[in-house]
């Protein structure tokens, strides 16, 4: 491995990203994605709504205990989805961090679960485990020594002491390292390392979500959605003023930069970044107790105000989660 030398933010960043908000991506059946999440990893489903753009079909949220930036996935699953394929111009490998402490309950616990995974090793001085979801996504373990000082989520199989913690980040497959590059500097991510095809950027924030990996692919195929691909990676931002100053950034660059959409509980703004990554710039605010009570989120259906006519329908169309 080869340490880059630290350097600030170069001089064109309007206002650097603290790092990943959340992860997208497409999943087939609901109810086993469910089960994965919350009964194999642990997370928490902090939020149960729908795709605003297809609501016939969930939008689920998993995270930590508050739903915290860099802990949360969301997932669009379409029962029947075709299967996704990874490739260039893809976010492929997410990283979550587990305590380093942990590395053999995680062994132990995918091995009693009957959940092939691949021989550990190490990546940029930590411990990895590379394994798959039940639709193919590639998902990694990483034994983190930051995970042990957040506190984690018990649940009934997995104590709070060995909880999955969050993002380390996520692993970019790109066919134009240069470019793609050039885009995470605008955002305010530091190349730190590079080791083999890896190149490491990090964002100042924290202490979840910091790491971006692009791993050279030219030459791959082009990569295909579906069930198992990751839809897009959003990115931290503070509030409306520190979105609009990057969106100003990224659009003075020439990059095509959509206007600021309401998610109802963050506000975002998308564009692709060279190798054809969909990147999503998201608020922190208002969050996601904006609609219920921290304890009991993720238990209810939750529907923005223009959906809430339809709700009887909608709730007539969605399968069953349990």
């Amino acid at each position: 491995m080869t340490t880059a030398d630290t350097i600030s933010a170069p001089s064109h960043v309007a206002t650097a990203t603290a790092g990943i908000h959340h992860i997208t991506a497409i999943a087939g059946d609901p109810k086993r994605n469910v089960a994965f999440y919350t009964g194999l990893l642990g997370l928490r489903l902090v939020k149960k709504t729908v795709n605003f753009d297809d609501p016939g079909t969930y939008h689920l949220y998993y995270g930590d205990e508050t739903g915290s930036p860099g802990t949360i996935l969301t997932f669009f699953p379409w029962e029947h989805a075709a299967q996704g394929r990874a490739g260039t111009g893809q976010a492929v490998e997410i990283g979550f961090a587990i305590p380093a402490a942990s590395l053999g309950f995680w062994i132990e616990r995918l091995q009693t679960k009957g959940i092939a995974h691949e021989a550990p090793v190490k990546r940029f001085g930590e411990t990895v485990i590379a394994f798959r979801d039940p639709d193919g996504m590639h998902l990694e373990l990483v034994a983190s020594a930051k995970a042990g000082d957040i506190p984690g989520f018990a649940t009934a199989e997995i104590p709070a002491e060995h909880a999955v913690r969050g993002f380390t980040g996520i692993t970019l497959w790109a066919g134009d390292i240069k470019a793609s590059s050039h885009v995470l500097g605008m955002l305010g991510l530091i190349k730190t390392a590079e080791e083999g095809a890896w190149t490491r950027f990090a964002a100042s924030g924290g202490p979840l979500g910091l790491h971006v990996d692009l791993r050279s692919t030219a030459g791959f195929p082009r990569g295909a959605m579906g069930a198992g691909s990751i839809h897009h990676v959003a990115f931290r931002a503070a509030n409306d003023a520190a979105e609009f100053a990057m969106q100003a950034s990224l659009r003075a660059e020439g990059l095509h930069v959509t206007d600021q959409l309401d998610r109802n509980y963050f506000r975002s703004i998308y564009f692709r970044e060279p190798s054809g990554v969909l990147f999503e710039i998201a608020t922190d605010d208002p969050g996601f107790a904006v609609d219920e009570a921290q304890e009991t989120l993720g238990e209810h259906l939750k529907l923005p105000a223009w959906l809430e006519p339809s709700r009887a329908q909608i709730e007539a169309t969605l399968p069953p989660l349990v």
